[in-house]
């Protein structure tokens, strides 16, 4: 218990500490900072419209962060969620478009599109990585951005619909194909699926030989050589299930949300699970909690801009001073604070000399 809670009190401590400079930012403003933080809370979670719309938004954190902690479990630092994100809701529209499906069926199927272009485009990333000896960080980044621009010139040329005038889209699908809400409300059943999506990484992470191979190669790439594991196949195959959560969101925001694909997917929902993943220090069952202050941030960037007259983009700072603290914190993971306190009572202030006496 004294090591889990260890484990908390840095990101926590890294979040109080990135409000704590937010709020000195917007005080130049002349924004009262107890104002804003208290608009924060109340636009993540102060009410049931709060928490439906905090909720809509941690549903695809949860998946584009996974994207991230499985290939890293693995030993890889994957940031290419954005692209697998847009891809898999590129997919599940083209495949509404193009085949006759239709319920329930058809919105699985347009799930397993999403899920398999997600997989097959972060895979991409981790076999650049294990055959050509392609930076995966480096590789991932830029696959995203190639990924975006097929998206906009399939969205803008070869998939659009033509009624799609001012906002180029492809067409919308089929009503029965959407994913509504649970019991009635905004929260789509995106939100389970990414709840799932974590609880069942994190059992396969635990309690399978494949995610315990998969930690070995991560933890220990010498000793995983030693005893024999299939380490490439193994880093392939945690990039895949990254990339194929995040496809899955992708897929997701089309069925539940946009009903197209458009612009609209290009929301950063990729760049902002890589601070959720790091937050969580890659484990499944953190991204949950971790996801759903995030959303709440997300959602109470509008009521920000509508009372103090902010603008919307402010969240987006908060979330990056957030990174530059949860990154500096990491390095006093480990930290013997007693030792580290005792020697400086050992050390003490310096002495002061006697008059007279030469130091």
């Amino acid at each position: 218990m004294r090591d889990v809670l260890k484990d908390a009190l840095l990101p926590v401590g890294a979040i109080v500490a990135a409000l704590a400079v937010f709020g000195l930012f917007v005080s130049f403003a002349g924004v009262n900072p107890v104002e804003v933080w208290l608009i924060l809370f109340k636009g993540a979670f102060g009410d049931w419209f709060s928490w439906q719309n905090t909720l809509q938004r941690a549903a695809p954190l949860m998946l584009t962060a996974l994207c991230v902690a499985l290939p890293a479990r693995a030993g890889l630092t994957i940031i290419g969620g954005e692209g697998a994100l847009v891809l898999g809701g590129l997919a599940a529209a083209a495949l509404a478009q193009a085949s006759p499906i239709s319920g329930w069926t058809g919105s699985v199927l347009m799930c397993a599109a999403g899920a398999l272009a997600g997989a097959l485009w972060i895979a991409l990333a981790g076999w650049l990585r294990q055959w050509r000896g392609v930076n995966e960080t480096i590789s991932s980044l830029l696959l995203s951005y190639i990924a975006i621009g097929l998206f906009k010139h399939l969205v803008e040329g070869p998939l659009r619909d033509p009624a799609s005038l001012n906002k180029p889209s492809t067409h919308t699908i089929a009503d029965s194909l959407r994913i509504g809400g649970i019991a009635g409300s905004d929260v789509h059943w995106g939100l389970v699926m990414g709840v799932v999506a974590c609880v069942v990484s994190a059992l396969w992470l635990r309690w399978t030989p494949a995610g315990f191979s998969v930690r070995v190669v991560g933890g220990n790439p010498r000793a995983a050589q030693l005893v024999g594991l299939p380490a490439t196949r193994l880093i392939l195959l945690a990039c895949a299930l990254g990339g194929a959560a995040a496809g899955l969101a992708g897929a997701v925001e089309v069925a539940a949300v946009h009903t197209n694909a458009n612009a609209s997917l290009i929301a950063g929902y990729g760049y902002a699970g890589i601070l959720v993943a790091f937050i969580a220090r890659q484990q499944p069952l953190a991204i949950v909690p971790v996801a759903i202050l995030f959303g709440g941030f997300g959602a109470a960037g509008s009521l920000l801009q509508r009372r103090l007259d902010l603008p919307d983009a402010s969240v987006l700072v908060l979330q990056g001073i957030a990174f530059v603290f949860v990154l500096a914190s990491e390095a006093l993971r480990g930290a013997d604070w007693k030792a580290a306190w005792a020697r400086v009572r050992r050390i003490g202030p310096a002495p002061v000399p006697a008059q007279g006496v030469t130091p």
